[in-house]
């Protein structure tokens, strides 16, 4: 062979490497995936399918059936071992060991989960003898990376709030051939858990994932982990087109086309902001229609504020696919492709005028009639439905068939519950289950609605990351309106003939007049149909909290009694103000003068014993930061004492707790003090609803 022809087959062969590992699915390839918006828009080539192995009580067999709605889902001494197989029971003082998942590749983790879990993980990919990871399954869990990040010279601290977020963790491992995953612990212990796969068609080439991998690829997780952490500073559009104007007035009752884009193209962003005298209503009461290609409905309905996934009203967030900003800009990163033709449509189904500002990134696409799908989002909603223990139901998101790739989901709801505390007023106790294709029982199958939303234990906390939220919690506990979003992107759920997604409605006491809306977000290929009605005034009413509520003393908030704040306290800079977020309707609304100034809460103990208390306070922009205390002694706050009252764009009401003390019989004084305003809000005011003395 002459050097010239050595030369030629050099480069010949190099490109065909090349072009090989382009089309491996590695570690790399699947962190680039995190980001990638685009990449959801096309239906996935190597195929695969998105399953789930979680501790569900597998005693729900039968859809419909005597145990569907079972719920011994990890805290110990199931029924049925929650587990695909017991390997080894426990004996001789050692642990049982258990098989969570045994799959063949190729595949790979793109997600995992816990509320609380004991013991220990340990993960074999393909043919090791040894695991790849053998240690508490809690740190598995939570941060599959961090165990191989020290040569990396990646700090673990980097993956909170980016690659782990709550209580999840998106950390991709490529397999070629197998996973398998084992749980050594006692199962009488806590051991809830999820993991999520994708597995890939036999043909797929995929390289396994190694310890090297964190080091290979630390520049990837490091840029990655940037956007994830803060999505809405780090995001790069890849259009350079000039951004399309949309603005419109909307007269009560009118249809109006506010934009119309020739294709193919597709729109990369979509900003909104909407303008009217009542700002919640109309952002629930204008409802969009994203028509593409000449479709008689439009793939995405659904009202404007819900659509992206903080409704109602403006809760401000940002998340990979979504950003919602404190002044009600709300921003779409959801690639949507058309081949001829996209119109917006709004209709404004309320009482009031309303205008609408923003405008649309179009990019060049490139319409593939084989792969190309439509973006979908459909609103649905439900009103007055009773959530109960006993009567648990399940709520369609979406059902389906037809060809496409499931995204998101967000639920808005409304939770009249008279329980202060999350025990007792939890309304999400229910599981996800979402069938794909033909499935016979669900490929994802949950255990609870707040873990398919990456967190736990009914928390009434704020929070948002890039691919889940809760942005609204009235509370106090899980009271009032309430949204939950969570994105599949790394997790997304391709379908090839059709797709059911459900989730229990399960509360914990019988609680009627719940109203649930919720949205499925999806891209589809053309014939997909699905079981979307159209959108009505009856849909989109105006609702409110119940007026004059009244906490109940039941659930978490047993052994309660109440006293009203204006009740307790007399002060010459204390008024009422209203708002059915208060108990019985009203709020003690302070106004110190300067920092240090005391307010006094007198409140009666009727037989001396064993109490915790319970102060209700109010949350919004304009609160300032307080101490409490019993004499001297400060006894709420966590160990610097201090509770800051500030939450900016929000309207909320909390409990903040003490410990059980030993309290004697009479009037008893707390006193509230002010330690300044908030740095974040600068306000004064402080807004105490009730003081909830609770006997342990």
């Amino acid at each position: 062979m002459t050097r010239r022809y050595v030369w030629m087959w050099l480069f010949i062969s190099a490109a065909l490497v090349s072009a090989a590992q382009a089309e491996s699915i590695t570690t790399g390839s699947l962190l680039r995936e995190m980001i990638d918006l685009h990449k959801l828009a096309d239906f996935p080539s190597p195929a695969y399918k998105t399953v789930q192995f979680s501790s569900y009580d597998h005693r729900s067999k039968v859809p419909g059936g005597p145990e569907w709605f079972a719920n011994s889902d990890g805290f110990g001494r199931e029924p049925v071992p929650n587990f695909e197989a017991v390997i080894r029971e426990p004996a001789d003082g050692k642990p049982g060991e258990y098989l969570i998942c045994d799959v063949k590749g190729p595949g790979a983790i793109v997600r995992t989960w816990t509320a609380a879990i004991r013991g220990n993980i340990r993960l074999f990919l393909d043919d090791m003898d040894k695991p790849l990871f053998d240690g508490p399954a809690e740190e598995f869990l939570y941060r599959p990376y961090e165990p191989f990040s020290k040569e990396a010279g990646i700090d673990p601290d980097f993956y909170r709030n980016s690659f782990q977020q709550n209580r999840a963790g998106y950390a991709p491992m490529p397999f070629a051939k197998q996973c398998r995953i084992i749980w050594v612990g006692n199962v009488n212990e806590i051991h809830f858990y999820q993991i999520q796969i994708r597995l890939y068609e036999p043909t797929a080439n995929v390289v396994t994932f190694g310890p090297q991998d964190v080091k290979k690829y630390a520049n990837e997780i490091r840029e990655i982990g940037k956007v994830l952490a803060a999505p809405a500073a780090n995001w790069k559009y890849a259009s350079t087109a000039a951004p399309v104007e949309i603005k419109a007035d909307l007269a009560p009752g009118e249809v109006r086309e506010v934009l119309k884009l020739k294709g193919p193209q597709a729109v990369e962003r979509l900003t909104l902001k909407l303008s009217a005298k009542d700002i919640d209503r109309a952002l629930r009461q204008t409802v969009m229609h994203v028509i593409c290609d000449d479709y008689p409905w439009g793939q995405v309905q659904s009202p404007v504020g819900d659509f992206f996934g903080a409704g109602p009203g403006i809760n401000p967030y940002d998340s990979v696919p979504f950003t919602v900003e404190a002044d009600g800009t709300m921003t779409s990163r959801f690639m949507m492709p058309f081949a001829k033709s996209m119109r917006i449509v709004l209709q404004n189904l309320g009482q009031q005028a309303a205008s609408i500002s923003g405008s649309v990134l179009p990019m060049d696409y490139e319409w593939n009639d084989k792969t190309s799908m439509h973006f979908r989002a459909r609103w649905r909603v439900n009103h007055d439905l009773v959530g109960a223990g006993d009567a648990v139901q399940d709520l369609p998101f979406l059902i389906a068939r037809g060809g496409g790739v499931y995204v998101g989901t967000a639920s808005l709801l409304l939770n009249p519950t008279e329980i202060p505390t999350p025990g007792g007023g939890w309304w999400g106790e229910g599981d996800e289950k979402i069938f794909v294709d033909d499935d016979v029982r669900p490929s994802t199958f949950g255990t609870g609605s707040e873990d398919y939303y990456n967190y736990a234990w009914s928390s009434p906390d704020i929070f948002f990351h890039a691919y889940c939220g809760q942005p609204r919690n009235d509370g106090p506990g899980t009271r009032g309106f309430v949204t939950n979003n969570r994105w599949h992107v790394i997790d997304a759920l391709p379908f090839k003939n059709s797709i059911a997604l459900y989730m229990e409605l399960f509360h914990h006491e019988r609680t009627p007049g719940i109203s649930y809306a919720r949205v499925g977000y999806h891209y589809a290929r053309p014939g997909l149909i699905d079981d979307h009605v159209p959108i009505t005034g009856e849909d989109v009413r105006s609702l409110d909290l119940p007026p004059n509520w009244q906490p109940a003393s039941r659930g978490g908030a047993n052994n309660s009694v109440y006293h009203q704040a204006e009740s307790l306290v007399h002060s010459p800079r204390a008024k009422l103000a209203d708002g059915n977020l208060y108990a019985g309707g009203k709020v003690l609304q302070w106004e110190p003068a300067s920092k240090g100034d005391e307010l006094v809460l007198t409140f009666p103990i009727a037989e001396a014993g064993r109490y915790a208390l319970h102060l209700a306070a109010a949350l919004n922009g304009e609160s300032g930061r307080i101490s409490v205390h019993m004499g001297d002694k400060s006894i709420m706050g966590g160990e610097k004492g201090v509770i800051d009252l500030c939450a900016p764009g929000r309207q909320m009401l909390r409990e903040f707790s003490t410990g059980p003390m030993d309290l004697p019989k009479g009037d008893l004084k707390l006193t509230v003090r002010y330690e300044g305003p908030s740095e974040k809000c600068g306000g004064s005011t402080v807004g105490l609803d009730y003081l909830r003395v609770q006997r342990r």
